[in-house]
């Protein structure tokens, strides 16, 4: 009698947790804290400069798995500098931990030196991992790198000191 009030209770317990995770799913990333801001420059293989964007700085995993799911939309200069430890290739997906994007992006992979390796155009319904070889990801609004004329070979400066904690 009492094991199977044990199993009961411990059966309720776990469903009240699954309950409370998915309700607050705060709860299961843990809450970012302030972004730090910066701004990036995007410039052409030859110098020239095509564009900057002011970007939100994810330097931690909590930062870096919310990302821009918790934004409702960017402005066309805006996006998020995501910040790695090593430069490897990285996968993105668009739906973030808390609720699915609600706008496309353009997902930037940047190796360690600045130089763009990858361009993703993402739709908002675009089902699968992108990813590239990169130090740093930019996600701006979609439309973004075409419109800049931002490409592979290219480069976006980054400020110096930025790493990940």
């Amino acid at each position: 009698m009492n094991t199977r009030r044990a199993v009961s209770g411990a059966l309720i317990l776990a469903a009240g947790v699954v309950l409370l995770l998915t309700l607050v799913p705060g709860l299961l990333v843990g809450d970012p804290g302030p972004y730090e801001r910066t701004t990036v420059t995007a410039t052409e293989a030859n110098g020239t400069a095509l564009a900057t964007v002011e970007v939100r700085v994810a330097d931690t995993q909590t930062k870096r798995r919310v990302g821009l799911s918790e934004t409702d939309s960017l402005g066309p200069d805006e996006g998020m500098l995501f910040v790695h430890e090593t430069e490897a290739v990285h996968p993105f997906v668009m739906a973030g931990p808390r609720e699915d994007m609600s706008f496309p992006l353009d997902i930037v992979f940047i190796d360690a030196n600045g130089t763009v390796t990858t361009v993703h155009h993402a739709a908002v319904d675009a089902a699968g991992r992108f990813e590239g070889r990169a130090k740093y990801v930019l996600e701006v609004k979609r439309g973004w790198a075409n419109r800049t004329g931002l490409g592979v070979g290219d480069t976006v400066e980054v400020p110096p000191g930025l790493r990940a904690q």
